[in-house]
């Protein structure tokens, strides 16, 4: 018999670990092609990951509430053939799983590993962690991509024995350590954990690394409300029982304003500090589930129809909230578009789905008496409120993105005229 090796597959998107949730296998049990084996938490949500062979698992690594970083062992199998055998790198595994939590060495913070002329990959929260701490960056070598500096590479440098920089403690320090909150006992505490926990730090990491401001504007929706009540009467009539929401025609009239801004259909590589323009259109829909803010992504926009793109949507909310998104269902994400529905407010500032460099926050939609050609009349009337990177995306060009947006929700005919 051989041994297959299931390893955590690369995530993407700037992920490199995951929480163990839950083992679904134990040793001794045998398992069938496909079959998943562990559910493991990114911080975009709890996935499956199966197993591309099936066999008898002889060992699990790693616990549950343990976290796995990628390219680590998951679990060996006894198979059938003649010569031992790992999943791919880049994971047949529908999900990310969360392998053992093992460390990587320890980068040594003594002798310089690149010369001064190199270039030093490291994002900005990497830079601010070294030099709170009095370490040079040019002395630790990076297990990232090219070479990339990542937080993990510091804190191994910190804890490594002999390093100075932890005796004489930070140098420039952004933040006092903080004493924990006194509470009583009619005060109840709530841990930061599991999704939750990674909804956080990916928040944190928005906010600290892309430079946010957000512009808001009014929508006047009458004629959406209107397009979109034939649209559902004309689909009763022919007896199909499907009733499209308003969230697939902002879907369209995104895509359609994108074609002509293509910088807000980005990624930002903070390792090459290039804005990587997008050639699809993936929307990431964000959606609420019991555990947290969970942001599934819509692949092809463009090309699916306003039927498609409301069954897709649907599909993928309830897959959300049972926790059965694959992983290719939660990575590739261009732009992302978040609403709370009638809960929606007036308006707000999302926070970027980094690595992206604009989201579009949709809020409550309710009548109003406004004025149309000097007449006060009642509309339906909403706002729509964008926030971009303002590293790549000016002013100017992020307030003409949305105008085009809105143009088109104010006027929908015209965003079916070069697209599906």
């Amino acid at each position: 018999m051989a041994t297959f090796e299931l390893k955590l597959p690369d995530i993407g998107e700037g992920v490199q670990e995951g929480e163990i949730v839950k083992w679904l296998v134990k040793p001794g049990d045998v398992v069938k092609e496909d079959q998943v084996v562990v559910e493991v938490m990114t911080d975009k949500a709890t996935v499956s990951v199966p197993t591309p062979r099936g066999g008898k698992v002889v060992q699990t690594f790693g616990k549950e509430g343990e976290v796995a970083k990628v390219h680590h062992l998951l679990v060996t199998l006894e198979v059938d053939g003649a010569a031992a055998a790992s999943a791919p790198a880049n994971g047949h595994a529908t999900a990310p799983a969360a392998a053992a939590p093992m460390s990587s060495p320890a980068p040594k913070a003594a002798a310089p590993v690149r010369a001064a002329s190199e270039k030093l990959l490291a994002t900005p929260v990497t830079r601010r962690m070294a030099r709170e701490h009095g370490l040079d960056l040019f002395t630790i070598a990076g297990s990232g991509p090219q070479g990339r500096i990542t937080k993990v590479d510091v804190e191994a440098a910190l804890a490594s024995p002999g390093n100075s920089a932890v005796a004489a403690g930070p140098v420039v320090p952004a933040r006092a350590p903080s004493a924990p909150l006194q509470s009583s006992a009619v005060d109840q505490r709530v841990p930061l954990k599991g999704l939750r926990k990674k909804v956080a730090e990916k928040m944190v990491r928005s906010k600290f690394t892309a430079p946010h401001y957000t512009f808001v504007e009014e929508v006047d929706a009458s004629n959406l409300v209107a397009f979109r009540n034939r649209i559902n009467a004309q689909l009763a009539a022919a007896g199909d029982k499907a009733k499209v929401s308003f969230l697939p025609f902002f879907c369209k009239a995104v895509a359609a304003a994108l074609r002509k801004y293509p910088q807000c259909n980005a990624n930002f590589d903070d390792a090459t500090q290039d804005l990587v323009v997008r050639g699809e259109f993936n929307f990431g829909i964000a959606a609420a589930t019991e555990e947290g803010l969970t942001v599934p992504v819509v692949r092809g926009v463009d090309r699916l129809s306003i039927k498609g793109l409301a069954a897709e949507v649907s599909r993928l909310a309830e897959a959300a909230r049972n926790r059965r998104l694959k992983m290719e269902e939660l990575s590739g994400g261009t732009f992302t578009i978040t609403s709370l529905g009638q809960a929606g407010g007036l308006f707000a500032t999302p926070v970027i789905n980094y690595p992206e460099v604009a989201i579009m926050g949709i809020h409550r939609m309710r009548k109003r008496p406004v004025v149309v050609d000097d007449q006060v009349v009642i509309r339906d009337v909403m706002h729509l409120s964008f926030s971009f990177d303002h590293r790549v995306i000016d002013g100017a060009v992020g307030a003409e993105f949305a105008y085009a947006v809105i143009r088109l929700l104010e006027t929908p005919e015209l965003m079916f005229v070069d697209m599906v």
